[in-house]
């Protein structure tokens, strides 16, 4: 027989619920280009190539391709979203380690966001998200510099859905990564057409999750 399936919610604690008001009233406040809510987060890809050239587009006739592909490997891209003043920095890159992480938050700062005083950065809990990274990457004196210039928000432990990145990473994937893209160079060029046209259309995100709503919806699974 058949099952209905029942999405099963954990008991949220109080540092959960901390931490979740935490960023919704980070969401919440009045836009201050100078102290910036950046979400961050990553996207793993895999490189696909064609075996045989696909059917080109005609008229009434999209693209057509073979379904077999060769694997290339695969790369990384790293997505930051300033989703109130309607921009967003990309870079791929081949790998997604504490140094890669470090090399882009230090483009975020020095290019992405130069003028700002602090940028507060949204993300989730993956290991490579803290100091540490920046110590391994850059020696004291830099790395001091940059983490002076950033101020971490991390999401809830099963809670990555709170980091408006992943809205935009959607995005992303519907509109430029979800086909066979077969090489990193190809990927770059991609991703970087693809950010200039949203960034230039001044494409927003309208976060609606309040903490107004979070208390109604899920007052019944705190744990008092």
């Amino acid at each position: 027989p058949w099952l209905k399936k029942k999405w099963c919610i954990p008991k949220i604690d109080a540092q959960f619920r901390e931490r979740m008001y935490e960023l919704l009233d980070l969401y919440a406040e009045e836009y201050d280009p100078r102290r910036p809510v950046v979400g961050v987060d990553e996207k793993p890809i895999q490189l696909l190539g064609e075996k045989r050239p696909p059917i080109p587009a005609k008229p009434g006739r999209p693209l057509r391709y073979d379904y077999e592909y060769t694997r290339n490997g695969t790369a990384n891209i790293f997505m930051a979203i300033d989703f109130k003043g309607d921009r967003r920095v990309t870079q791929v890159t081949r790998q997604r380690t504490r140094k890669d992480f470090a090399r882009f938050m230090k483009h975020l700062v020095d290019e992405g966001f130069p003028n700002a005083e602090v940028i507060r950065v949204v993300l989730d809990n993956l290991n490579t998200h803290n100091e540490k990274s920046f110590y391994q990457t850059f020696d004291k004196n830099e790395a001091q510099r940059l983490l002076e210039k950033i101020e971490f928000h991390h999401t809830p432990k099963h809670a990555s859905w709170l980091n408006i990145a992943e809205i935009e990473i959607g995005v992303m994937g519907g509109q430029c990564t979800d086909t066979r893209i077969p090489d990193l160079k190809t990927l770059h060029n991609e991703v970087h057409a693809w950010q200039q046209r949203r960034n230039q259309n001044h494409k927003k995100i309208q976060w609606t999750f309040t903490k107004q709503k979070a208390h109604k919806k899920l007052t019944k699974y705190y744990v008092t």
